[in-house]
């Protein structure tokens, strides 16, 4: 498996109040496995891990009722705020600002000029 580049979709969110439920259906329809994220404190994050992939692609967030359910896909940018100010020319509004988790992953989330729902991510710089 190649490693994305900026302009993929490299990660899928579900978030719901239930995800023991969304875990156990999505594990045994399609074999996917989960596995604890604890780089946000205060926030119950399950890595999502796909047949064949070399780590986590996605993952479940127990959103605790403070949200309607939802699914999202996440598009790789090098850029986050490059990336924001882009979208904001071309229409979008910022549905969430950007956050970093312990691992230096920084994300957002983004509404397109038709109200589409959508995030963006971009990894830390690679270690000199």
């Amino acid at each position: 498996m190649s490693v994305p580049t900026a302009g993929s979709v490299a990660w899928f969110e579900i978030g719901s109040n239930q995800p023991d439920e969304v875990k156990t259906f999505f594990g045994e329809l399609f074999g996917w496995q989960f596995k604890l994220n604890t780089d946000l404190p205060g926030v119950d994050y399950h890595a999502a891990i796909t047949p064949g992939a070399p780590g986590p692609v996605g993952g479940i967030f127990d959103h605790a009722d403070r949200f309607d359910d939802y699914a999202i896909f996440y598009v790789l940018v090098e850029d986050i705020a490059a990336t924001i100010e882009k979208a904001k020319v071309l229409g979008a509004a910022v549905a969430m600002e950007p956050v970093t988790d312990a691992a230096g992953i920084s994300f957002a989330r983004l509404r397109n000029n038709t109200g589409h729902h959508f995030g963006i991510f971009s990894m830390p710089a690679p270690a000199e």
